[in-house]
């Protein structure tokens, strides 16, 4: 599919809070990427990774033919042209982007030219990707663990309170001790009640043996699945942890293209296949990742925590494949508010998320929040 547009305009915009603090917690500042055509249709895409290290490899200018910065590759080509310039800026950055942030920088872009091909035409991205396998999902919210596991239990007691149906936590103070570890998750349960569903995000931090006692430690609580307990080269230990665990394990949050998530999936041997539309290589590798995890028999979930750009890229993503879980991550971090400035809200009704039907991304971006949160 071709068409009469030509990109103008690739612009990396860096946000930030006045105040961040030192947490895992990636909704204090964001990276937007704005890419406009001739036409006058802007497209925006986002990348969830080492913003300033994103911008320079989206801005900086041609040094040779395998290190251009992707900007310079795609301007006054045809954004409709999308698995065309996928390649060519994989191709054009090959010398340092084969993983990490180069794939993050190619993931905003692509991104962008999704949301501008579906303006164009008057369809939402998940039409243009035949999808249509859901309407709504069921939110998550994900935030972090509370400093305690009492504080822990009052955050669970207030999303159930908000209508979620399922809470995950995640990383600090997890991995201090044993005795910590359990009290965070039977706070957790002790907060949420029976009925909800219960994921904990152990944030990289076990060897493969202790992770394995966490499982079965925890398995009393029923979580809905285990998620990244062992950093994310470790194969060898994903795989001995998903034998031995009774819990479902989930990771690839930290996975930048295919060939990455293959290696998680056939050697680390993960039962929850992880997907983050800003790192992964956008629309364009999503699909083929998700495919991969399809032939292997494994449910694909989003991941995201950062603005609804994310949020909404996943809506598109996750209905237009066959083998989810019917589950969203949906970042409610309290103290983090980046995301509410910089676009209109997504919102759960009735404890769904609807997929938007709007062109494009169908989210509006609201300029007077770039403007007052931009660093450069």
């Amino acid at each position: 599919m071709t068409s009469d547009l030509k990109i103008t305009g690739v612009e990396a915009i860096y946000l930030r809070l006045p105040q961040v603090k030192e947490q895992c917690d990636s909704g204090q500042d964001a990276l937007l990427v704005r890419v406009t055509t001739d036409a006058g249709i802007v497209g925006y895409g986002e990348v969830d990774s080492n913003p300033m290290g994103a911008k320079g490899v989206i801005e900086g200018p041609f040094s040779h033919t395998t290190a251009t910065g992707l900007a310079h590759v795609v301007l006054g080509e045809d954004p409709f042209r999308t698995e065309y310039l996928w390649h060519r800026m994989y191709r054009a950055n090959i010398y340092g982007g084969r993983r990490g942030v180069g794939l993050h920088a190619m993931s905003g872009i692509d991104m962008a030219l999704w949301d501008i091909k579906g303006q164009a035409l008057g369809l939402p991205v998940w039409k243009l990707l035949g999808g249509g396998f859901t309407s709504s999902l069921r939110p998550y919210a994900s935030t972090l663990f509370g400093a305690t596991p009492e504080e822990t239990g009052d955050r669970a007691r207030r999303f159930v309170d908000q209508g979620f149906t399922a809470v995950k936590f995640g990383w600090d103070p997890m991995g201090q001790s044993e005795a910590l570890d359990i009290a965070l998750v039977r706070e957790a349960r002790a907060g949420l009640g029976e009925a909800p569903d219960l994921m904990i995000d152990a944030g990289l931090c076990y060897d493969a043996k202790t992770a394995i006692q966490r499982a079965r430690a925890f398995e009393p609580y029923r979580p809905y699945w285990f998620e990244e307990p062992l950093l994310p080269d470790d194969y060898v230990g994903y795989a001995k942890l998903s034998a031995a665990s009774p819990l479902r394990i989930a990771a690839g949050e930290e996975e930048s293209e295919r060939k990455s998530f293959l290696r998680l999936m056939d050697e680390g041997r993960i039962d929850v296949v992880q997907v983050d539309l800003t790192r992964c290589g956008g629309f364009t590798e999503a699909m083929k990742i998700a495919s991969l995890a399809a032939d292997r028999g494994l449910p694909v979930v989003n991941h995201g925590f950062t603005t609804y750009l994310n949020v909404a890229a996943a809506l598109h993503f996750l209905a237009s494949i066959p083998n989810t879980l019917g589950l969203l991550e949906f970042v409610v971090e309290e103290g983090t508010t980046l995301r509410h400035h910089i676009s209109e809200p997504i919102q759960a009704v009735d404890g769904r998320v609807a997929v938007p039907e709007a062109p494009g991304l169908g989210l509006a971006i609201h300029e007077e929040g770039l403007r007052k949160f931009r660093v450069v």
